[in-house]
């Protein structure tokens, strides 16, 4: 009871911290604090595996990946946001939004009767394990190599637009 307090403590903290702080890098470390809370309800409910995960990958990586892009960017400087570089981008990303909320309900709705008609999992210590594997390597191979993609489109991105234009006179 002690751990879950002070673990779901940690994760409130740091989720108002991402929200409070203004300066991108404190932001970006409030959400290494709810991260490793999350970790924490991982290993206090015996996901070992899962908590290793959280801490390799979201934890060290993905901040860390975050934590490139507001320095290369230079966020820290104040933007015009009356200015609308994309004029297309809002309305765009309130489509996308409504469309991810859409998948959301039908993945929410199509789990809870796959939870209702029970799926046994295989017996043995390393079954788990088996399963994540075959998961990712062989059934959902193209979506897995697909997001790798996206990654790195991002970050290509992320480059293109960090970069300064040169000027007539800057040679």
């Amino acid at each position: 009871m002690v751990v879950f307090v002070l673990a779901s403590a940690m994760v409130l903290a740091g989720a108002v911290g991402v929200i409070v702080y203004s300066n991108p890098v404190h932001a970006a470390l409030s959400l290494v604090l709810t991260l490793f809370g999350i970790a924490v309800h991982f290993v206090a409910l015996g996901a070992h595996f899962l908590a290793a995960v959280q801490v390799i990958v979201y934890a060290g990586a993905i901040v860390v990946l975050f934590l490139f892009v507001i320095m290369l960017l230079g966020v820290d400087k104040a933007d015009d946001l009356r200015i609308e570089p994309f004029p297309i981008q809002r309305p765009l990303a309130a489509v996308v939004g409504i469309g991810l909320a859409g998948l959301l309900i039908a993945a929410i709705a199509r789990a809870h009767d796959r939870m209702v008609e029970g799926t046994p999992l295989e017996s043995g210590g390393d079954s788990n394990i088996k399963q994540l594997a075959n998961n990712l390597f062989q059934d959902w191979v193209f979506a897995f190599e697909f997001t790798s993609i996206l990654l790195v489109v991002a970050v290509a991105g992320t480059v293109l637009l960090s970069r300064k234009l040169k000027k007539a006179g800057d040679g």
